[in-house]
């Protein structure tokens, strides 16, 4: 596997990896994370006009996609029932989704996302128990809890050196 930076080509099968995601939080326990269509055709424009979306492939085949940034998430300004590691510049990981057909890419997305900022931040959804079994499998400690712009409360992780 590898990591790519999206590009325009890409983004039918992108949408189609969100909605596979979306009806599988939902059949898996988790209808309220990406409710309405989230993430938006207009947010996943805006990421890769941003340069932050990345693709995790296998030869031709899209295994995965991620937004990643360096620079501060405004949602994690305020973090409550406990504190980020140390307040140091960090990485950000959001909107990550998985093709469903190889294992392990959600893992190999982090850690590449790692190699690029040895102090990552990540958040998601309470009943997410794949996601937040793929934080604490990959060294992500529970660091508290950080609201989205819309109110809604989400776990916060954060891996560092």
């Amino acid at each position: 596997m590898e990591i790519r930076k999206a590009a325009e080509m890409d983004l039918p099968e992108i949408f189609r990896i969100y909605q596979s995601a979306r009806e599988f939080m939902e059949q898996n326990g988790n209808p309220d994370q990406w409710k309405d269509g989230y993430p938006s055709p207009e947010i996943v424009k805006k990421d890769l006009k941003d340069g932050n979306l990345y693709l995790c492939v296998e030869g031709e085949k899209i295994e995965g996609v991620f937004v990643f940034f360096l620079g501060e998430e405004p949602s994690y300004r305020i973090i409550e029932g406990g504190d980020w590691l140390n307040d140091r510049p960090y990485g950000t990981l959001h909107r990550i989704a998985s093709a469903g057909g190889g294992r392990g890419a959600a893992s190999f997305c982090i850690n590449w996302c790692f190699q690029q900022c040895r102090n990552m931040r990540g958040d998601t959804h309470e009943c997410n128990h794949p996601m937040r079994k793929v934080f604490e499998k990959n060294g992500f400690v529970r660091c508290g809890i950080i609201y989205l712009s819309d109110g809604s409360p989400r776990i916060a992780y954060q891996k560092t050196e």
